[in-house]
């Protein structure tokens, strides 16, 4: 196996542990009885499945492609800004 082998399957391990994330946050929204516990498993479990999602991509377009991929990077940084401060804004609504 060639470096960029090993690379491209560290991408979709990180893409893979995302998408698992992902479901433990749908359990978590289905299973907690009120609003704050559900915010919490939305914002803290799907930021990080989303988040883990975008790096692996941008990681494996990188080996891929030979480039950085400036929209992957942006949609990395709006949601890490953004996903924390509109849960907040629910629960305070929510209060």
């Amino acid at each position: 196996m060639s470096v960029s082998q090993i690379i491209e399957w560290f991408s979709v391990i990180i893409i893979f542990i995302g998408s698992i994330i992902s479901v433990i946050s749908a359990f978590g929204m289905l299973r907690f009885p009120d609003v704050y516990t559900r915010a919490h498993a939305v914002a803290k479990s799907a930021t990080l499945a989303v988040l883990s999602c975008l790096v692996g991509s941008f990681i494996y377009i990188w080996v891929q492609d030979g480039y950085i991929s400036v929209r992957l990077l942006l949609g990395i940084l709006f949601v890490f800004i953004t996903s924390p401060v509109s849960t907040h804004l629910v629960i305070r609504a929510a209060y």
